[in-house]
């Protein structure tokens, strides 16, 4: 599967590190991609839990050619962003 910028996706996280989560796109086994903590709300808001393998959250992709997973936001406002940059929103 090949992402393309501001693309939204609907994720399931696989695992959890200090640094992030390593998600699975829902619907495509074994293909994979990185939120870094600082793209999950949880970062931000205190009354919203850390990510937790199981967990199914709604993403844009901000950097498709990133190594060795794309790299996807779960806030809400880069998800805005994408959709407007897609002409969306």
């Amino acid at each position: 599967m090949r992402f393309h910028d501001n693309e939204e996706l609907d994720v399931t996280v696989v695992g959890v590190a200090s640094v992030g989560a390593r998600v699975e796109v829902d619907g495509h086994e074994g293909v994979y991609g990185f939120i870094d903590q600082v793209k999950h709300p949880s970062w931000w808001d205190e009354n919203i839990a850390p990510p937790l393998a199981g967990d199914k959250l709604h993403v844009c992709v901000l950097d498709p050619t990133r190594e060795p997973y794309p790299r996807f936001s779960a806030l809400p406002a880069d998800i805005d962003t994408a959709r407007r940059l897609r002409g969306e929103g």
